[in-house]
């Protein structure tokens, strides 16, 4: 069985483990599509959040308490880097963290793509999967925002972390979508997929910036194989992060049913042919599609594989 997951954040790259550790007991091949759309540049470094993200988690490199970054990370560079008085200050590299970006950049400027050198970096962590950006092309997600400087547009990473979401915003743009290619190999393995999974992620700026990539969205559409998603709305909360704002700004309810009425019936021109949302969304419905109430909590690894086997059942 070949399985494909469109992923970003951190729920992404937690349902990443449960799909691991399903493949392993099935024998399934996984292939990862990973969000680009927070990608940035900070003191030179090519940064890249969501990529990075899975692979320290997948690699048992991740900090378990805050979510993110690197497990027993120390912050020596961003005191020098302070005490500099250097911007921005508001998103802090960790000095294990800047060895991976450091190893990215200088290939990124020796002329390899973004999927060759997130490969190389894989192979120091075995994820146990196959790990491909959305796209090796610039790919950014910005918020559309208005404040005493007037309307703008700011990177999403500036709007989420140093703003933490609260500045008025207008909508979401994904700069570079439009002359954007899929990365090599990620409509191959869409195309060739038995199964398509939609991670719990942020759908607003985590998937939605991967079907922004020319071509992706309607490999899924098209996709031979069934196509299932896992809802990241739980009893009309976010399971983390800040979701909810998100679906605010494009005016979609923050629930089960909303946020499977903005991925639609596959039937009908939209992506899913199977939803799944937890025991407590069980009356959630949405039109054209199979919805299936599970449970939805990863709190554990084997919590998250049987729901990755709900899933791949169900379609």
């Amino acid at each position: 069985m070949r399985i494909v997951v469109l992923a970003g954040g951190i729920g992404g790259a937690r349902f990443l483990l449960g799909v691991r550790e399903y493949a392993r007991r099935t024998g399934a091949e996984v292939t990862a599509v990973v969000n680009v759309g927070d990608d940035l540049r900070l003191h030179g470094l090519q940064v890249c959040p969501d990529l990075d993200s899975v692979m320290y988690t997948l690699g048992g490199g991740a900090d378990p308490e805050r979510g993110w970054g690197r497990v027993d990370e120390t912050w020596t560079i961003r005191g020098e880097l302070a005490a500099y008085g250097v911007e921005p200050s508001w998103f802090g590299l960790g000095d294990k963290d800047i060895a991976t970006h450091l190893v990215r950049t200088t290939m990124l400027n020796a002329g390899y793509p973004l999927s060759i050198v997130t490969e190389a970096l894989a192979t120091r962590w075995e994820p146990g999967l196959r790990l491909l950006p959305a796209t090796d092309d610039r790919l950014e997600t910005h918020a559309v925002v208005t404040d005493d400087q007037g309307t703008r547009a700011i990177h999403f990473q500036e709007w989420w972390v140093r703003h933490r979401a609260e500045i008025p915003t207008d909508r979401f743009v994904f700069v570079g979508a439009d002359a954007a290619k899929p990365a090599p190999g990620v409509l191959d393995a869409i195309g060739s997929a038995d199964v398509v999974l939609l991670a719990p992620s942020n759908p607003v700026v985590s998937v939605a910036p991967i079907l922004a990539v020319p071509g992706i969205r309607e490999a899924v559409v098209a996709a031979p194989g069934r196509v299932a998603g896992v809802s990241p709305i739980i009893g009309g909360a976010p399971v983390r992060g800040m979701a909810d704002r998100c679906l605010a700004v494009i005016g979609v309810e923050c629930s089960a049913a909303g946020v499977g009425g903005l991925y639609g019936a596959r039937a009908e021109g939209g992506l899913l042919d199977t939803w799944l949302v937890d025991s407590t969304d069980a009356g959630a419905a949405v039109p054209g599609v199979d919805v299936r109430a599970v449970a939805l909590r990863m709190v554990d690894e084997a919590a998250t594989a049987a729901m990755v086997a709900a899933a791949v059942e169900a379609a």
